[in-house]
Parts: structure tokens; C-alpha cells; sequence
């Protein structure tokens, strides 16, 4: 059973998402080993976790028989990420929405082609999407129904964005900051950036910039990276006994690192203009694209700084392309339900092996029988072979339909009814429900 605990820039506040991306790369993990020591239940299978600036997803594989209650595995899964993270269990568990069974891969595929993202279409996020199940194959948490999950919805996404107009009419997170930045901006070219940070977000928004026509770029960085980022990307890369001042000094600061700490705050840019004297910038915007934050809200407070954080972004994220994001949904829709089709059709796998195995048990008897008895040319066998094939083909094909229509335990009751085999049931197939009440999930 596939199992999705769920928080978004859609049902949680920014605040939570930020505590809840705080070590979000061990918590598959931890979540694995949090179950085995609490829920006492069925074995988790496997565990990804999806963390972005906006979102905060696990996905779990749960050996579940048909009609086990997943909510032991859900609250272990919530003792372990409140341990991680020092977010209040009932916060979770009033904060977090639950998908579980066909609805997980709906949602998935929605939010790997950018229909769940605060800039609807936006590309980052189908990346983030599959970093997420190489985390999980790194620390040995993914299962082989994860891993064809993630696959689908890597496919999934590229198809939406080929097929349709979602991908070009979606704008990305950093595109749309310096939009919302262009009525503080006249003149681009004629404007000195700090950009902080070196890794993906940095590359896309150093990019952006210069598509604006940024000239005086810089690039510095809390890990040390800054002058190989500069090297590879022609800009000029700041030292850290010169950073204090060099961020007081920009018209523009973005910031875009994965550090844990502020890398700007009040009292920093107080003491870079305390250094340049009249030398400082008069006016500044601050970019804040960093979860957690990179910059401590209080530089609001320093005079003629202006803070453009991801929250304010959210607010300003344009309306869906209407047309392109109804044709990638009934993509995404078209997607699931196959997907789920070929779950439902595995399930039943040990039915059907079970009911070859008897067949193919009774025909080999019966070619045995020929074959003492005279059967010089092979052709009795042959005929049996092909009798055999003949009278599997609509057991076959009926546990296709039944499998897909979610009616599996109608071909295995028919099965026991007819050839007397008793098979396991396959695991639920249910949809998406709330944790406590507050209303499903649904993609």
C-alpha cells in the first residue's frame, strides 16, 4: 500500500514548511526506524521524502493485506519527522493531509509536472522529484514500488511538459521574483547584484539575471565554493572578510543557499555600512529564495531595505494558464489510472500463478498419461498444450478486467469457487482520506 503524507504552500503556513526542511535528507531514514520501534505493525517497505521550498512530502511502502488501517504507520511516520524536525506531533497531524492506495499516484504526477507548485508549470520541481528517490537510493530507503513510482511520475512530467503548453507558460520561482523586482528596477545593467549562493538556484537565478541584462554580478558563499561557481560562470567572487561589506554596498542581494543559519541579517548589513560610511547602498532589495530562510526578517527594520521572501512571492504567483493546465491534468489523470491498472494487475499475480501452476500441474499428468500410453509423433501433447492455452486465455483476460474495474476479489473468489485455490487478498486500493478529519487530499 502506497502511502503520501502531504504539506504545501496549499494547507500549511510558510513557517512550518521551513521547520519541516530542516534535515529533511536523513528523514527517510529516521521515519524506517521510527516504525519499526513504534507501529508494531506491517513491515514499511521503503520511505522517500520529497522537500522543496514550498512542499514537504513522504511517500511510503507499506506491506499491508487488504483492509490494515495505515494510521499506525502514518503516526509512527509523524513521531519520527516531530523528533526531526521539534515540530509538535499534533501539529502534524492537524497539518499534514494523507493520500494513500490509487490517489498517491495521482498526486505524485501532479506535483512532478508542476500543477501542485506555487507558480503553476513551474521545471525545478520534476528535478527535485527524482534527486528525492536518489536520496532515498543512497541511504537504502526506496523499494521497488517507490522506485517505479518515481520512475512514472519522472515520464509523467516530461510528457506533460512536451505535450503541452504548461511548460512554457509556467515560470519558475526565480524568474518570477525578478519580475515582481522590475518595479524597483529601472535599469538592469545599471544595477550591482550579490548573488549568495552556488548551487542549482543560483546557477538558474545568475541566469535570469543576465537575461534582464545584469552586468555587475557577484557571487559569494557560506561553504566556500564561490570562487569555482565565479570561475565557471565569469563573475567575481567575494571573500568572506570582504562579504559584510559588499552586501551593504549591492542594489540587489539574492540569496539561494541550502544553509541551515541566516547568511544575512540585520546586524550583518549594519556592520557593512558601519565599514563603507557614504559609500552604502541608499536603497536595497533583498531576494529571499532560500528554505530555510537565508535572510532574518528583521533587515526589514534597517532603513531603505525592502524584503522579498518566498512567502511574498507566493501571494504574487500569477493565475493558471487555464487551457494547458486542464490538458495536464487529464495527462496526469490518463497517467495515474494506468499506473494504478498495473498495480491492480500485480496484485493478482499470485492468483494467476497459482491457477497456472494448478493447470499446467493437471496437463503434465495428462501428457505423462499419453505418453506411457503411445504418443510416437507428439502430436496428443500438442494438442493438450494448446488446449490448455486455450482454456487459460479467459481466466486471463477476466483477471485483467476485474483487476482494473478494483474488483479483485471477485476473480479470486471465482478461483476458489472453480478450482478450489485459495490465494491472499490483494492490498486495498483505496483513494485519499484525512488524518484527523480535516478533509481529504486529493490531487
Amino acid at each position: 500500500m502506497l502511502i503520501c503524507l502531504s504539506a504545501s504552500h496549499k494547507n500549511s503556513h510558510f513557517d512550518l514548511l521551513e521547520q519541516l526542511s530542516v534535515d529533511s535528507a536523513s528523514m527517510g531514514e529516521r521515519i524506517v526506524q521510527e516504525h519499526r520501534a513504534l507501529s508494531g505493525g506491517p513491515a514499511l517497505a521503503g520511505a522517500v521524502v520529497v522537500a522543496t521550498c514550498n512542499r514537504f512530502e513522504t511517500y511510503l511502502d507499506l506491506n499491508a493485506p487488504f483492509g490494515v488501517s495505515p494510521l499506525p504507520t502514518v503516526f509512527a511516520a509523524i513521531e519520527a519527522v516531530s523528533a526531526s524536525t521539534g515540530v509538535d506531533a499534533q501539529t502534524l497531524r492537524e497539518s499534514l493531509d494523507l493520500v494513500h492506495g490509487n490517489g498517491v499516484a495521482e498526486h505524485l504526477f501532479a506535483v512532478s509536472s508542476g500543477l501542485e507548485s506555487v507558480v503553476v508549470g513551474e521545471g525545478e520541481i520534476a528535478g527535485q522529484v527524482r534527486r528525492s528517490l536518489e536520496q532515498a537510493r543512497s541511504v537504502g530507503t526506496t523499494s521497488p514500488e517507490l522506485e517505479r513510482l518515481f520512475q512514472r511520475a519522472s515520464q509523467t512530467s516530461r510528457g506533460v511538459k512536451n505535450r503541452t503548453g504548461i511548460g512554457s507558460a509556467g515560470r519558475s520561482l526565480v524568474r518570477l521574483s525578478l519580475e515582481l523586482a522590475e518595479s524597483r528596477i529601472s535599469d538592469w545593467s545599471a544595477t550591482s547584484v550579490l548573488l549568495v549562493g552556488t548551487g542549482r538556484y543560483a546557477g538558474a537565478s545568475l541566469a535570469a539575471l543576465r537575461d534582464r541584462g545584469a552586468e555587475d554580478i557577484r557571487v559569494y558563499s557560506p561553504s566556500g565554493r564561490a570562487a569555482r561557481f565565479a570561475a565557471n560562470h565569469d563573475i567575481a567572487a567575494v571573500q568572506a572578510a570582504d562579504y559584510a561589506a559588499v552586501a551593504a554596498s549591492v542594489d540587489v542581494v539574492v540569496t539561494c543557499t541550502t544553509a541551515e543559519t541566516h547568511v544575512i541579517d540585520a546586524a550583518l548589513l549594519g556592520a557593512g555600512r558601519e565599514v563603507l560610511g557614504a559609500e552604502a547602498a541608499g536603497r536595497q532589495l533583498l531576494i529571499d529564495l532560500g528554505l530555510p530562510r537565508n535572510i532574518d526578517p528583521d533587515v526589514a527594520g534597517v532603513e531603505g531595505v525592502e524584503l522579498l521572501d518566498l512567502e511574498t512571492i507566493r501571494i504574487h504567483a500569477p493565475l493558471e494558464e487555464l487551457n494547458a493546465t486542464h490538458e495536464a491534468r487529464a495527462m496526469v489523470g490518463q497517467a495515474a489510472r494506468s499506473f494504478s491498472a498495473a498495480t491492480e494487475e500485480q496484485s493478482l499475480a499470485p492468483a494467476v500463478v497459482a491457477l497456472r501452476s494448478h493447470i499446467f500441474g493437471l496437463l503434465d499428468a495428462e501428457i505423462e498419461r499419453a505418453r506411457v500410453k503411445g504418443d510416437p509423433d507428439g502430436r496428443i501433447e500438442q494438442s493438450l498444450r494448446h488446449l490448455a492455452g486455450v482454456l487459460l486465455h479467459t481466466p486471463m483476460t477476466r483477471s485483467r478486467e476485474l483487476a482494473r474495474a478494483g474488483e479483485q476479489q471477485a476473480w479470486l473468489d471465482g478461483l476458489e469457487a472453480v478450482f478450489g485455490l485459495q490465494v491472499k487478498a490483494p492490498d486495498a486500493a483505496a483513494g485519499g482520506c484525512p488524518i484527523t478529519g480535516r478533509g481529504a487530499a486529493t490531487a
